[in-house]
C-alpha cells in the first residue's frame, strides 16, 4: 500500500506537458486542439481485496488478517494520529512542526518495509526497502536536545497539558501498539530491525514532545495521584 498509492496518481501531471511543443508553448493556430477524449483519473478502489486477501510489495497474496497487515494498519494509524498532533501543534505556532512532518515520511518508508517480507523478498526489493538505523539516531538527537530543556520527571505524568500535548501522547500510545505488532516481524526475521528500534525510540520522542508542547504553552501537566479506596 505505501508503495502502490503514490504510484497510481503519478501519470496526472504530465497530460497538459505531454501535449506542449519542444518551444514548450501551448498549442497556437498551427495546431488544432486535440480532439481526444481527456484521460480518465485511475479509480482508487480494485476491488482485489473483496475475498479478504491483500497483496504484499513482493506479490504474495496473504490474509487480511495476517500480522504483515496488521502492522501495516498500526502504522497508518500512528500517521494519522501524527498527523492530528501536527495539526494542533501548527496552530499554536510550534517549531517541531516540520519534525513530525519528517516523522511521518519516515513511516511511509517503515510500512515499505513491513510490506517486504523478507522471506519471499528478492534483492531487488531489499534494496527498495531497505531501512538504516540513520533515522533512529536522528531521533535521539531530537530527544537529547528537549529533554536538556525539560523540568526533571518527579512523578507518572497523564495525557494532558493542552490540545497539541495530548495528541502527542496519544500518538505516543498508538505508537507503542505499532511497535508491538512489528517485534513479532523482526522476530521471525520478515522486517528490518532497525524498524522496531525506530518506532521504540519515535515513543521516547513523542514523550517528551508532549512534555515540552505543554511546557511552551504554558499548560500544566495532570500527573497521578492514588485514589482514595
Amino acid at each position: 500500500a505505501a508503495l502502490g498509492i503514490p504510484g497510481r496518481g503519478l501519470r496526472g501531471p504530465l497530460g497538459a506537458a505531454g501535449r506542449r511543443g519542444q518551444s514548450g508553448e501551448g498549442s497556437s493556430d498551427r495546431d488544432p486542439p486535440s480532439r481526444d477524449p481527456p484521460a480518465r483519473s485511475p479509480r482508487i478502489y480494485t476491488r482485489t481485496g473483496d475475498s479478504g486477501f491483500s497483496s504484499t510489495f513482493t506479490g504474495e497474496r496473504r490474509p487480511k488478517g495476517d500480522r504483515i497487515f496488521e502492522a501495516l494498519g498500526a502504522t497508518d494509524e500512528l500517521s494519522s494520529a501524527i498527523g492530528l498532533a501536527g495539526e494542533f501543534s501548527s496552530e499554536k505556532g510550534h517549531t517541531f512542526v516540520g519534525q513530525l512532518h519528517k516523522v511521518q515520511c519516515m513511516l511511509q518508508d517503515v510500512g515499505s518495509n513491513l510490506a517486504t517480507p523478507l522471506s519471499s523478498a528478492r534483492e531487488a526489493h531489499r534494496k527498495r526497502t531497505s531501512f538504516s538505523e540513520k533515522p533512529v539516531l536522528e531521533l535521539e538527537q531530537w530527544i537529547d536536545s528537549y529533554s536538556e530543556q525539560l523540568p526533571p520527571l518527579r512523578a507518572f505524568i497523564l495525557p494532558s497539558g493542552g490540545r497539541s500535548s495530548a495528541a502527542l501522547h496519544f500518538s505516543r500510545a498508538v505508537c507503542r501498539r505499532a511497535e508491538r505488532c512489528v517485534v513479532p516481524l523482526v522476530q521471525a526475521g520478515e522486517a528490518d530491525p532497525n524498524v522496531a528500534k525506530y518506532l521504540n525510540r519515535l515513543s521516547d520522542y513523542l514523550f517528551v514532545l508532549a512534555r515540552y508542547a505543554a511546557m511552551k504553552e504554558g499548560k500544566e501537566e495532570k500527573i497521578y495521584i492514588k485514589p482514595e479506596p
